[in-house]
């Protein structure tokens, strides 16, 4: 098994009905933080993290994903007839980026089977997962930093987050071996749960989205039951994996949204349209202007 980490699997298969009607007949994934469709973040902060191998889970309705990275001949065209340089750079950098293969889940089965159907494409090799509705800004990439310490510890390594403990039941949370010292916000992890009740939470540190995997999660997966929703999780497998190897979690630094409710994307909306140098000030100028009220309950 090679310890370079080459591969990110990103699953895209869901739905998106928390964004209906809009994603009615577009992926989720397309929508766009100011002018760049969610999962392009992702992915190049997968090109950032030194990954030159993309593949894809994908299902019924998301050709626009496919589409966005693909070569488009006539908009390239269009764009160089017109003199429109800054803009055929840019997209021609989307096509760019990477090598991308697609595989379609069929069903949306959960995440740990939108993992395992990547298995003959993945190989013998560790691999990163990205699930593309958290968008982190961080430097260096947050997938980078978890590829720091996989090459350290050369096991699994689970992105983590502090989170309050209200939020607990919305996560998958690990509990660290503190007897353990691998350094600053690195963990040895001594066991998972999937969504615990606050009451039963073995810490506040939520496992966010991205994972480095090892090729042996794909048998534990395999023998990992469905939940009582038909789902095979990932928190799950990985605690079968467990019982054969260590696992770790890494606390990522940066500022990450879940773009995955609507709450969440309107305030990445935000941050990212305040971090563009081309309108930033005017928009920043526009926030002040409005002189909204703060809002009570």
């Amino acid at each position: 098994m090679t310890s370079r980490v080459r591969k990110a699997v990103f699953p895209a298969a869901g739905l998106g009905t928390r964004f209906l009607p809009a994603t009615k007949a577009q992926p989720k994934e397309m929508l766009p933080l100011v002018d760049k469709p969610i999962i392009q973040y992702g992915v190049e902060e997968a090109v950032a993290s030194g990954a030159s191998n993309i593949i894809l889970v994908t299902g019924r309705g998301k050709n626009a994903i496919e589409d966005h990275f693909d070569v488009s001949v006539e908009l390239e065209s269009y764009l160089e007839a017109r003199g429109k340089k800054d803009l055929l750079d840019e997209i021609r950098k989307i096509s760019n980026l990477i090598n991308f293969a697609y595989v379609r889940q069929g069903e949306p089965l959960g995440l740990g089977h939108a993992v395992l159907v990547t298995r003959d494409l993945v190989g013998d090799e560790p691999f990163a997962v990205i699930l593309a509705d958290d968008v982190i800004d961080a430097e260096p990439p947050a997938l980078k930093q978890l590829i720091d310490v996989y090459e350290r510890v050369q096991g699994p390594v689970l992105a983590v987050e502090r989170v309050p403990m209200e939020d607990v039941s919305s996560y998958g949370v690990i509990a660290p071996d503190l007897s353990v010292d691998l350094g600053e916000g690195v963990y040895r992890v001594k066991d998972l749960v999937e969504k615990p009740a606050r009451s039963e939470a073995p810490s506040d540190l939520a496992i966010i989205g991205r994972y480095i995997l090892t090729p042996d999660i794909f048998p534990a997966l395999a023998a990992t039951k469905s939940d009582r929703t038909g789902e095979i999780q990932l928190t799950n497998g990985l605690r079968e994996l467990l019982k054969t190897r260590p696992i770790y979690a890494c606390e990522v630094k940066g500022v990450r949204h879940d773009t995955g409710n609507k709450l969440g994307f309107l305030k990445a909306v935000v941050y990212f349209a305040l971090r563009r140098p081309d309108i930033a000030e005017k928009f920043s100028a526009y926030l002040a202007s409005l002189g909204l009220p703060t809002p009570t309950r």
